[in-house]
């Protein structure tokens, strides 16, 4: 049988070099998760201002129409007027309460 012998020199470098790799591994699990965010960030952008959008659009139409159609009563300028003013006032509610979440307490990580 073959013996091998191994000097603390190559032993070290050994270990070295597997540390080495483990860092740049962990450092490009990194890089990657960071992109990740940030492209899921720029999509979640791009699609609220598409909704915001559409919505507006949907809203505004409706509201012309309500408006300017010769036949509609009170009411239907009214209910024109006030679903809307109410839906906006219930999301701008709701985006400015500030609620905390404890994620640690429940065993999360980020």
């Amino acid at each position: 049988m073959t013996e091998f012998e191994l000097s603390a020199e190559l032993v070290l470098v050994g270990l070295a070099a597997v540390l080495a790799l483990w860092v740049a591994w962990r450092l490009s699990v990194r890089r990657a998760r960071k992109a990740s965010e940030a492209a899921r960030g720029g999509v979640r952008l791009l699609s609220l201002t598409g909704r915001v959008v559409v919505g507006a659009l949907l809203i505004s139409g409706a509201q012309w129409l309500a408006l300017t159609h010769p036949g509609a009563s009170g009411w239907v300028k009214l209910a024109a007027l006030a679903v809307p003013a109410m839906l906006a006032s219930w999301v701008l509610v709701r985006a400015l309460t500030v609620t905390a979440v404890n994620d640690h307490a429940r065993g999360r990580r980020r």
